[in-house]
This record gives structure tokens, C-alpha cells and sequence, in this order.
């Protein structure tokens, strides 16, 4: 039985697979530096990390709708309304306070981050029997929740997903506690299940069980080990952004055959693959750089003028294409296999 990758064996290892593992090994390798690169070279990790990657993975969306013809035809009503509706679904949020707005809108980002992990995990099991579905379903979403209810129920951590106070805290050691032993004992049952039904069938789903590993440990060093804004930050970004963009790349783009691209067949080949990253990042530099100057203030000083009565207006506009490839990622990726 062949292993169902989505692409290729190196391509899929390389841009889909690796990512958590490789992150996971830099952390441990170098936690010290790390630390000091935190502390000192703020402006390149937010340059690196949050525009080249994490808000450049949700412009990648646009190669697989808006950019595609004949999906952008099929799919008009949706892809028309969605980022309306999403900007007046902020603007109300943003009438209750910017608090009240952030928090649902981080929540929200934590369903999507959840369920990419599910759908990759699912890409992967795809050829296997259904009957036992519910136990990968199990362990992939036991890896995600298990960390985010530890955050939730824990002391306030050094990180955020979007800013201070967004989620709902309640302190209570006994239960974290009880999920740690229910979270232990659910992996040490997929472990247990996956080595026997490996033996069994002389066969072993290398990606499904990868994606599951790296989920693993990525969410839990990113949220529960360690208590590190950058950490957090590499292993939140880096598993979710890069994986992403290699998705839509490698089957919007690369595999489809040139008389299906249209316009699309420029981005083929290396040439191709170095303008549609240069593309991501030009449009997600300029998306940060609103925010800069209209919002946070942070990274570009001297440049910057006082917008906050424009806040109600500003800031569910520059959300909604965040806001859009959340929502429109539970739509696009669905198929009858």
C-alpha cells in the first residue's frame, strides 16, 4: 500500500511535514539565543515571523480564489459577501469595545489553527477505513485543545494570539491536572493502537502520523512547556503559516496542468514559485504597514499620526482579510473523497 501523500514524498516532508519538527529542534537547540534575539531584535522577528509567514499564508488563499477564474465563478456569491459580511460583523464587535472584538476574533483564529491540523491529518488518512476515523480525530484534536485548555486554566502565560486579556481565564490546578492524565493517557492509547495496527498490516501511514507528531509537539512546547513569547510565536507560526502556503502552491499551482492556470501558469516552475512568494510578502507587508501607521505604532516610528476615533472603521477593515481566511478556509478545502 502506497503512503498518500499530497504532492511528493520530498516536497510534502520538506513544506508540510518538517516545519513543526524543525522548529521544535531549533528550540531546544537554542533557547538561550533565542532569548537574547527576543530581547534585542524584536523588529526582524515580527519582520520574519508575523509578515513573511503568518499574515503572508493568508494571502496564499487567493491563488486557490479570487486569482482562479473559473473557482472565483463557482464559488461569486460567497467570495463577494464573505469579506462584507465579515467587516460588518467587526464593526458591530468593534462597537462593544476593542477588547470585546480582539477576543472573539482570537478565538475564532484558534478554530481555524485547530481545524487546519484536522484537514491536513484527514488529507493524509483519506484512503483508510472511516470506521476507525473517530480515534485520529481523537488524538489530532486532543493535541490541540488539551494545550489551549491548559493556557486558559493556568496562570496568565508571556504570549498572546492577538493581545493582553483575550481569552477567559479561570485558574484551577485540580483540573489541569485531571486533563494532563486524560491528555497522557489518550496519546499513550494512540501509540499503542497505531504500533499494533502497523504490525498487523505491515503498514505504516508515514504523513498522517507525522502530522499528528508534530501537532503534538509543536502545541505543547509552543503553549505548555515553555513560557516564551518568540517560542510561542515560532512554533504558532511557523507549523501553521508554511505548511499553509506549500498547499496551495503545490496543488493550485504546481500540479495542475498549464491549460487549467490561465494567467495562474506564470507562478509555475522555480521562477514562478519566487514570484508568487514575492507577491505574498509585497501584499502582506503592505496590509503590516497599514497597521503600523494607523494602529499599533510600534515598529516605524516618527512616520506615525494619531487615528484612534477612526479605530471603529480602521480596524475591522484591515481585519477582514484575516477574518475572510478563516471563515473561507472551512468552505474551499472541503471535497466528497
Amino acid at each position: 500500500m502506497q503512503q498518500p501523500w499530497i504532492h511528493k514524498p520530498k516536497t510534502d516532508s520538506l513544506f508540510i511535514l518538517s516545519p513543526s519538527f524543525l522548529v521544535v529542534a531549533v528550540v531546544f537547540l537554542f533557547q538561550n539565543q533565542l532569548r537574547q534575539i527576543e530581547d534585542k531584535y524584536s523588529f526582524y522577528t515580527w519582520l520574519f515571523l508575523i509578515v513573511f509567514i503568518d499574515v503572508a499564508h493568508v494571502y496564499a488563499t487567493l491563488f486557490k480564489t479570487y486569482f482562479v477564474s473559473n473557482e472565483f465563478q463557482k464559488r461569486k456569491k460567497l467570495l463577494i459577501g464573505l469579506p462584507i459580511l465579515c467587516f460588518l460583523i467587526g464593526m458591530i464587535l468593534f462597537s462593544f469595545g476593542s477588547g470585546v472584538f480582539w477576543s472573539v476574533l482570537a478565538y475564532v483564529a484558534v478554530f481555524h489553527f485547530i481545524r487546519q491540523q484536522y484537514g491536513f491529518m484527514r488529507l493524509y488518512a483519506r484512503n483508510e477505513s472511516k470506521k476507525w476515523a473517530w480515534i485520529d480525530n481523537l488524538v489530532i484534536y486532543t493535541a490541540t485543545i488539551y494545550p489551549m485548555l491548559y493556557w486558559f486554566l493556568s496562570a496568565p502565560r508571556k504570549f498572546n494570539w492577538f493581545v493582553e486579556n483575550e481569552f477567559l481565564h479561570f485558574e484551577n490546578p485540580i483540573l489541569i491536572t485531571i486533563l494532563s492524565w486524560v491528555y497522557g493517557f489518550i496519546l499513550l492509547f494512540y501509540v499503542m493502537r497505531t504500533s499494533y495496527i502497523a504490525k498487523k498490516n505491515n503498514y505504516f501511514n508515514i504523513p498522517k502520523n507525522a502530522i499528528i507528531l508534530g501537532t503534538i509537539l509543536s502545541w505543547f512546547f509552543g503553549i505548555v512547556y515553555f513560557n516564551n513569547d518568540l517560542i510561542f510565536t515560532l512554533l504558532n507560526v511557523v507549523s501553521h503559516g508554511i505548511p499553509y502556503i506549500a498547499l496551495v502552491y503545490l496543488k493550485e499551482i504546481d500540479e495542475k496542468p498549464t491549460a487549467e492556470l490561465n494567467g495562474l501558469y506564470y507562478f509555475k516552475h522555480f521562477k514562478g514559485l519566487l514570484l508568487f512568494l514575492a507577491i505574498l510578502i509585497f501584499i502582506a507587508f503592505s496590509e503590516e504597514y497599514l497597521w503600523e501607521i494607523l494602529v499599533w505604532n510600534e515598529q516605524f516610528s516618527g512616520i506615525t499620526k494619531d487615528f484612534s476615533n477612526w479605530y471603529f472603521l480602521v480596524v475591522p477593515l484591515l481585519t477582514v482579510p484575516q477574518f475572510t481566511h478563516y471563515l473561507l478556509d472551512g468552505f474551499i478545502w472541503k471535497s466528497n473523497k
